[in-house]
Order: C-alpha cells, then structure tokens, then sequence
C-alpha cells in the first residue's frame, strides 16, 4: 500500500511533496524522480554495438539504492526518459555523479510530485480541504 507521507516529513531530507512512504515491511520512505538523459558519442557507440548495455547500467543504478520504475527511448533532445525511485536527494545525487561521471551520458534530474500531492498543497496554501475530505458538521 502506498500513502503519502504524514507529519514524519523531515523538510532537511529532500523535498516532502515528492516523498511517499511504502506502508508494511519496514515502512521505506521514496522520492519519485525523472531522468532525461542524452548519451554522447561514445555512449552511442556503446549503445550501437551493446544495446543490452542499458540494462547492465540499470542493474548498477539499482545496486547504488535507486529502483529504475519505467524507462523510454524517445525522439528529440533527450534519449531517454526514466523514472526513478530513491529515498532522497543525495541518493539520487550520487547516481546522477557516477554515471555522469563516465562520459557516456548527460543528465537532468527532477523531482516530480504526484499531481494529487500537488493539488492538494495547493488547496491547503489557500485555506481550502484537500481533495476527498467532508467539510465538519
């Protein structure tokens, strides 16, 4: 089960709005973050003549405390797009340095919010209810 996470959120962590908290064993605490990468030449050499190499680099990111959740080849600027899962910043900070540190890739990291989380901060900021909540009797 997946809920947002309550008052336990420690703003010096990271950003909160990103934070969910994976109820049950053990109770882990994710940010949800998207990569947008660019490989350089010799990432496109790379690529050419290994293409499961994207794997293999998926399984070191996994091994550095980050959970790949979904990633895409696309058209334009970038070459690809990732979703990503790590329990901060400074988690995903690191990911960022050692594969950047390669050559092999550029890469952009943001934090994203779930549209709800998002929504409902902005409700709150105004006085409103959050989404989903009965106004008292």
């Amino acid at each position: 089960m997946i809920a947002p996470l309550g008052p336990a959120c420690q703003p010096e962590r990271g950003a909160c709005y990103t934070r969910l908290s994976l109820c049950g064993e053990g109770g882990v605490t994710v940010a949800t973050y998207i990569m947008l990468s660019t490989l350089s030449e010799a990432g496109r050499k790379v690529l050419r003549e290994r293409p499961g190499w994207i794997r293999k680099v998926n399984r070191e990111v996994e091994r550095m405390g980050v959970k790949v959740r979904a990633q895409y080849a696309v058209l334009g600027p970038y070459d690809f797009v990732t979703v990503l899962e790590a329990a901060d910043n400074e988690t995903i900070s690191r990911v960022s340095i050692e594969l950047g540190a390669r050559g092999s890739v550029q890469m952009m990291t943001l934090a994203a919010i779930p549209l709800e989380t998002f929504i409902n901060g902005l409700e709150r900021r105004r006085g409103g209810r959050p989404r989903g909540t009965r106004k008292p009797r």
